[in-house]
């Protein structure tokens, strides 16, 4: 706290911990936004790309706006930040998306099935015989992934819904929040999101790693609780815990 950026020094010790057992990482714009800390957020970014330049970074920002408007968030995104990838609402329609999947190496990852308990009040209605969240699904893979870079959030909470789009979309990769602090079962999420080769998900906990200590040894318990879930994933992933990696990338 008696740092000049001390947002940035917790974000570089939490980054170093837990880098030997992430795929990504995904800082949340708002956390940054609301205290003017978007400096930070440049920083950490880039912090990322130098010391670990083998693990991308997510910007979880949640984007949703028209056409022209969108534009100018994807140029904040991936020019700005240089996030290589990011979340985006697709409730406005294809044409609020298409700015981003213009950036052809980069990643779009939009909401269709999302982690917390309102998520029923309009993904669930109906139309065509079809939940909301289905439609999404669909059209995200069969139109909008034309250039490859796309992904869909799906909540951990709901492993029906995850090995329901898992069937409807083939090895389309998803993001899964909600395990950790929000209670998603790690074992039904990889068994129901999973592709045929134990790939295809990216499984997010924030909370439940950051917040693992806030003593003085928030770093290293920051790392145990990542390494924890690391194999607990592998375990679910490959079936049986001796096949599960323990080194290198694969086991990420």
């Amino acid at each position: 706290r008696s740092l000049p950026q001390p947002i940035l020094e917790f974000n570089r010790r939490i980054v170093d911990a837990t880098a030997e057992y992430a795929c990504c990482f995904k800082p949340q714009f708002a956390h940054y936004a609301a205290l003017g800390a978007e400096d930070q957020l440049l920083a950490t970014i880039r912090y990322i790309h130098e010391k670990h330049p083998g693990l991308p970074v997510i910007l979880d920002s949640k984007r949703g706006d028209i056409g022209s408007t969108a534009a100018k968030y994807a140029q904040e995104s991936f020019e700005r930040y240089g996030a290589d990838s990011v979340t985006v609402n697709p409730y406005l329609g294809f044409d609020s998306v298409e700015p981003y999947l213009k950036w052809k190496d980069r990643g779009v990852i939009i909401l269709c099935r999302t982690s917390n308990p309102g998520a029923r009040d309009f993904q669930d209605l109906e139309s065509g015989g079809k939940r909301l969240y289905r439609h999404v699904a669909e059209r995200v893979a069969r139109d909008w992934n034309a250039g490859g870079n796309c992904m869909l959030v799906i909540g951990a909470t709901y492993p029906q819904e995850l090995a329901e789009i898992r069937a409807v979309v083939g090895d389309l990769p998803f993001l899964v929040p909600g395990v950790g602090a929000q209670g998603g079962d790690v074992a039904a999420a990889v068994r129901a999101g999973r592709t045929a080769d134990g790939f295809g998900m990216v499984l997010n906990s924030s909370r439940g790693i950051i917040y693992a200590s806030s003593g003085e040894d928030f770093a290293e318990a920051a790392r145990i609780a990542a390494r924890t879930l690391r194999d607990e994933i592998n375990l679910y992933r490959f079936g049986n815990p001796d096949k599960a990696p323990t080194e290198g990338s694969e086991a990420r």
